[in-house]
């Protein structure tokens, strides 16, 4: 049986102390026939790497050798890329604020009904009313393009269609951001961004409906 030990680690507060306890730690090795390699040691550091991360009197930093390397990586365009990104970037995670909620569309991408059940968009028919289902999360919109083709049935996709909201809106209140979820263009406001975007609503034929949240597709994905 062998044994393969990456790391030793010898350290202390002061001087003295660090030469006890690196003595002690030599010993061990002579007793139990264990053999350094000389050139991988490193004596009296106030820094050095340890496990992929950079150790010092500081604290513990991020080994600035493997941010270059995942900034390098290209876009992944496969399962298993945006594994292996995830993977990558992952392991600073405690070093970066708010990382679930950073890489939480990588994540869903990684979903396997998301992956594999393709939504079968239909085209429009021009005799039938049009269904717009919009809704606004904290810092997205998404809506939906349906049709119901005849009394009864279930409304067909055909199209999706979502964006990220830009710094000022992210400021929006949520009332503000659901109504701006159906707003019709990027025009500039120029007034009141409500009593704007009624009178802009009031010149299209359509009706609006409010849809509880339980009910609302748009809403499950954004939640």
């Amino acid at each position: 049986m062998e044994f393969i030990m990456d790391d030793f680690i010898v350290y202390s507060t002061s001087f003295d102390a660090c030469l006890e306890n690196l003595s002690q730690m030599l010993t061990r090795c002579i007793n139990t026939n264990l053999v350094l390699n000389f050139e991988k040691c490193h004596f009296m550091v106030t820094k050095g790497i340890v496990l992929g991360h950079l150790v010092s009197s500081k604290g513990i930093e991020v080994d600035k050798s493997k941010i270059n390397i995942i900034t390098s990586l290209h876009n992944p365009t496969s399962i298993r890329e945006v594994c292996s990104f995830v993977g990558h970037a992952g392991f600073y995670r405690k070093f970066i604020k708010n990382f679930s909620k950073i890489a939480l569309p990588l994540s869903k991408l990684l979903q396997k009904d998301i992956l594999t059940s393709v939504p079968i968009l239909q085209a429009p028919n021009w005799e039938y009313p049009f269904e717009l289902m919009c809704d606004a999360s904290n810092s997205t919109f998404r809506a939906i393009l349906g049709q119901r083709v005849g009394v009864g049935k279930q409304s067909d996709v055909i199209a999706y269609a979502s964006r990220t909201m830009d710094s000022a809106q992210l400021n929006y209140t949520t009332i503000e951001k659901e109504l701006l979820a159906i707003k019709p263009d990027k025009k500039p406001d120029k007034k009141s961004r409500l009593i704007w975007w009624m009178l802009l609503l009031q010149e299209l034929d359509i009706k609006i409906r409010d849809k509880k949240g339980a009910k609302n597709s748009v809403s499950d994905h954004l939640s």
